[in-house]
């Protein structure tokens, strides 16, 4: 068995295809290829797969994948139509000949792991949504907002990477932050977060990985977070609830049942409140759009 090579557990019924990170004498570091989950396995409870082999848990994630950034897609083709009757409307002098710019919400994204980040960069990238990302471990997310946030000044944050439930005994508390790998972590980021901007609809905060102390980050200021029901979370699920924000206007709420609905891991993997949305139009067309890292748009 080498660094990089496909395996699932046996011990799980092979229910979740990971990747080979780190290879100890008796033990190895797997991370999931389609779920944030980062564990340790004895190498005897390993199995190697072909890259070809899918299991039936990631074939159900890789198809709600799919249906989701579809919806995504189409979300902001409607958004961009709303847009433009909307420019249209207040410009009452000259409609058919005016132009507008579209101002997504800018997105700050620390991610605990390089491979998803890079994942949730490209697809920040596929939707027009101004986006900064960082890897971060988990620990330093915290001291790391206090320095990014005054200078890129974002309208929606995302800290995620990998969490879950330490069940080394058999008295684990599931509302105790004692328990969780990082839930501790992403609690003191979104404090900073917090301490930065109080406003929750002047910043949206989305937070966790899978299995995370839902109610504690919820708690402690997040918009949205996982997990209410303990689960695995898909790696783009946080970008899913970050990219409806960021095209959300202004002028309306979030709506949290079609959010949480068509996310990857559905509500049992993320939840939130009530949030503003971070979407604006503005007028007349720019010439120069790249300082606002606006999108332009046409009537």
């Amino acid at each position: 068995m080498n660094l990089g090579d496909l395996v699932v557990r046996k011990s799980y019924g092979g229910d979740v295809t990971f990747r080979v990170e780190n290879i100890m004498q008796n033990a190895a570091v797997i991370k999931g290829t389609e779920f944030r989950l980062l564990a340790d396995s004895p190498l005897d409870d390993l199995l190697q797969v072909p890259p070809t082999r899918i299991t039936e848990r990631g074939q159900q994630a890789q198809i709600k994948a799919t249906e989701s950034l579809t919806k995504l897609r189409r979300d902001r083709q409607e958004q961009s139509q709303r847009s433009g009757e909307s420019a249209a409307g207040g410009w009452a002098q000259a409609p058919k000949e005016a132009a507008y710019f579209e101002v997504p919400g800018k997105v700050l994204h620390l991610d605990g792991d390089q491979l998803y980040l890079r994942k949730s960069l490209s697809l920040y990238e596929q939707l027009r949504i101004p986006a900064e990302g960082h890897h971060v471990h988990e620990s330093k997310m915290a001291d790391t907002l206090y320095r990014l946030l005054p200078r890129v000044r974002p309208d929606i944050v995302v800290i995620t990477g990998h969490d879950g439930v330490l069940k080394q005994s058999n008295t684990y508390d599931l509302y105790s932050l004692g328990s969780y790998k990082n839930s501790q972590h992403f609690v003191a980021a979104i404090q900073a977060a917090r301490e930065y901007e109080r406003n929750f609809d002047a910043l949206t905060i989305v937070a966790g990985a899978c299995q995370s102390h839902f109610e504690a980050l919820l708690g402690t200021g997040a918009n949205f977070a996982s997990s209410p029901g303990r689960i695995l979370i898909h790696a783009l699920d946080p970008v899913y609830v970050a990219a409806k924000a960021a095209f959300t206007s202004v002028r309306e709420t979030v709506n949290l049942g079609d959010v949480l609905n068509h996310t990857i891991s559905g509500s049992k993997g993320m939840g939130g409140i009530e949030t503003r949305g971070s979407f604006r139009i503005g007028m007349p067309r720019l010439q120069n759009l790249s300082t606002l890292k606006v999108t332009p748009s046409a009537i």
